[in-house]
């Protein structure tokens, strides 16, 4: 199966090196269930010339907001509807998560409550998940036909599902420990709060759900549908 990553950020110059950008990122953490990839960095005018150039889709995390001005922001989300017209598979991770939805109708803004940084926790079906997030946007208002899967007080819109063809998570399964403590110190200083930074800091050694999750993403992309 082969799966479309539409990159929308890169990672900072100073983690490249040891982490790779976000499309490897994804590529790790999918690793193992006989993939295909095909990276296409949106962000820098890199499109695919239609939604049926890949079996399914992925839309990575940007330090860019989706309502911010940019050239290759209005073709992405006239792809992220192609895509949802012609019921392929597709998720979307943080900005994914947001793009989706201002594409399909939802809004997205700048939280009062200010940023989450590290690991959090939503609660899903009574259990809790656990994983590392970096933002200050959410999605506030739900597109129609959209069902809230998990969330928490912060974050109430934490994962989404539009039937069953679109999963968008707000947190980053391919954020690592090592890779969170670089963008810690790389770009959140004098960005973040520095108390939000320490919080996430001390927390850094927490459990996390990365591997469940990415277990459910390759299933989601691979399961039959109608």
């Amino acid at each position: 199966m082969k799966i479309g990553i539409l990159q929308t950020g890169h990672a900072p110059d100073a983690l490249i090196e040891t982490a790779g950008d976000y499309d490897q990122m994804f590529c790790t953490l999918l690793d193992g269930h006989g993939f295909e990839f095909e990276t296409f960095a949106v962000l820098d005018g890199i499109f695919p010339s239609g939604a049926d150039v890949a079996d399914g889709w992925l839309i990575t995390g940007s330090k860019f907001g989706v309502y911010e001005d940019h050239a290759w922001i209005p073709p992405l989300e006239d792809l992220i509807r192609a895509i949802h017209a012609q019921a392929l598979p597709m998720i979307g991770i943080c900005f994914g998560h947001q793009i989706i939805a201002q594409a399909l109708g939802g809004t997205v803004e700048k939280y009062a409550g200010g940023w989450a940084v590290g690991r959090v926790e939503y609660q899903q079906d009574g259990q809790t998940l656990a994983l590392n997030a970096w933002h200050q946007d959410q999605v506030t208002t739900l597109p129609q036909g959209a069902c809230v899967l998990a969330g928490s007080d912060f974050c109430t819109n934490g994962i989404l599902a539009y039937g069953d063809t679109i999963w968008t998570l707000q947190p980053h399964p391919e954020f690592n420990r090592s890779f969170v403590a670089g963008l810690i110190e790389k770009r959140g200083r004098g960005v973040v709060p520095d108390a939000i930074l320490d919080a996430a800091t001390n927390a850094l050694d927490g459990s996390l759900n990365t591997a469940e999750i990415a277990a459910f993403m390759a299933a989601f992309f691979t399961k039959e549908r109608a």
